[in-house]
């Protein structure tokens, strides 16, 4: 079996992803430090109760998640509760957590945009919002127009999960796409200042609906945890060709 230094697949990652170019909502990066040498990876989107069980079950020396532990809207926390049922078994198990957040949303090779952009065969990508300086997804070209209804249907069988959209008067058909996976439910007013035909991320809120098909884009939303799962599979994909480790995805419980 392969195995590794934490210190070196940390550089990797890190080099990677470039995550001293994003002002992040938390730390990227090697967030709880387990053992030295890593022979096993576990994939998830998130470090939740069940991600981190599962990784301790597969004998895993560390876990990548797209979602860490540590956030600045939380604030300073205390071990206890869900939160140390979280960190203990990590500790506990010599596991070294690592979290990328907005460098892995960002990606136009491994990010969370790019693994969906590449399943609809977009072209012509370029990279698409702006949080403190730095772009949070990416916007191209689809194949072909498409309607918003074919597009939606792509979107389902490719998530694994119901997309909902806006439904704009006057158009007739979807050319252009700007993606940015999970919450960001606000962004399509960056898609309709750039002339994009359609905005795809994970969540909704009532008046983005209406004001996002009043301003004649389509705007999708197809679940914050499904268009997130493409980033952490393809730098799985990544750390294998690297280092040739045993790595494993993790599915989440999260339908949402």
């Amino acid at each position: 079996m392969s195995a590794v230094k934490r210190k070196d697949l940390e550089k990797f990652l890190n080099n990677l992803l470039n995550i001293y170019e994003f002002q992040d909502y938390g730390p990227n990066g090697l967030q709880i430090e387990g053992s030295d040498e890593v022979k096993k990876v576990a994939f998830a989107v998130s470090a939740t109760k069940h991600s981190i069980n599962e990784s301790v079950k597969a004998g895993a020396d560390a876990l990548i998640v797209h979602h860490g532990l540590f956030w600045k809207f939380h604030g300073v926390r205390t071990l206890k509760g869900p939160f140390a049922k979280r960190v203990f078994p990590l500790i506990k198990n010599d596991i070294n957590l690592f979290g990328y957040h907005l460098p892995l949303d960002a990606h136009l090779e491994v990010g969370n945009a790019a693994g969906i952009s590449k399943q609809l065969e977009m072209t012509d990508i370029k990279p698409f919002g702006d949080y403190k300086g730095s772009p949070t997804g990416l916007k191209g070209k689809l194949p072909n127009e498409m309607t918003r209804e074919e597009l939606a249907n792509s979107l389902e069988s490719l998530l694994n999960h119901k997309v909902i959209y806006s439904v704009p008067e006057g158009q007739e058909s979807i050319k252009t796409l700007a993606i940015i996976t999970g919450g960001a439910n606000s962004e399509w007013a960056q898609a309709m200042r750039e002339g994009v035909d359609a905005y795809l991320t994970g969540e909704m809120s009532e008046h983005d609906w209406h004001e996002s098909a009043e301003a004649g884009v389509t705007m999708f939303a197809g679940g914050h945890n499904a268009t997130e799962q493409f980033g952490v599979q393809q730098l799985m994909e990544s750390v294998e060709k690297k280092f040739s480790l045993d790595c494993i995805f993790i599915e989440s419980e999260n339908p949402a």
